[in-house]
């Protein structure tokens, strides 16, 4: 099975609140909400590719210094396992705008869990409540 790598972040905000990303129509998954991020291309560190995402996506540029590891999910679906290492990150440039047609949400920990997100991304909820 193809193993994709994927890299994501929480962004947090002054109020502890993290950024939520809902998959846009035409997308695989569309209409579940996800943490910002994407797929690491050849040769790109999953924080180069997370640096370049939050440019790409929501038009923010943040530094590898201020994205702390977290913890990952490593999660099989039909045609390909995923594997997401999920950062923390509290310092950016620029205010978080969607760039590709997605809604975007600052949610509490404690309210995560009342989005509909991915299965790999369902087992990073508690540890980011517990977390922050």
């Amino acid at each position: 099975m193809k193993v994709v790598l994927v890299s994501a972040v929480a962004l947090i905000d002054v109020d502890g609140r993290v950024l939520l990303a809902q998959r846009p129509e035409g997308k695989s998954m569309a209409g579940l909400w996800e943490f910002p991020g994407g797929k690491v291309e050849s040769g790109e560190t999953p924080e180069a590719a997370l640096i370049r995402e939050l440019q790409e996506e929501l038009g923010i540029d943040t530094w590898a210094s201020c994205l702390a590891p977290l913890t990952f999910a490593s999660h099989s679906y039909e045609t390909f396992h995923l594997l997401m290492p999920l950062f923390a990150c509290r310092k950016w440039d620029g205010t978080p705008q969607s760039r590709e047609g997605q809604a975007l949400k600052w949610v509490k920990p404690s309210k995560l869990r009342d989005f509909p997100m991915p299965d790999a991304d369902i087992p990073l909820i508690p540890i980011l409540r517990d977390w922050l």
